[in-house]
């Protein structure tokens, strides 16, 4: 009984799904049609992701991400300072951070 349940629950979305592409594919044929066959030249203009925009919305000419190198054994020993610290030391956090 479940078998036949999970088949009629396949077929109905099968349906539904094939349904939603046709109508898909006649709602973009008819919005070809009416805008002449070729779109407008304004419509491929590409537009900036909204992050690399200010807040007046021009393009930043400036990098997003800036990384500092640190030497290897730096590193590892403010890695060694955390994991010997007691829980709730923040000495290890605020050590040399300029």
């Amino acid at each position: 009984m479940l078998h036949l349940l999970y088949m009629l629950v396949f077929v109905i979305l099968a349906v539904l799904a094939v349904g939603n592409l046709f109508r898909s594919m006649f709602t973009l044929g008819r919005d070809v049609q009416q805008g002449g066959g070729s779109p407008s030249p304004s419509v491929h203009r590409p537009v900036p992701h909204p992050e690399l925009l200010d807040d007046a919305g021009r393009l930043m000419n400036e990098p997003l991400l800036v990384m500092r190198s640190l030497p290897i054994d730096d590193v590892r020993s403010k890695l060694d300072a955390l994991y010997h610290s007691p829980p709730g030391n923040n000495a290890a956090d605020t050590s040399d951070e300029g």
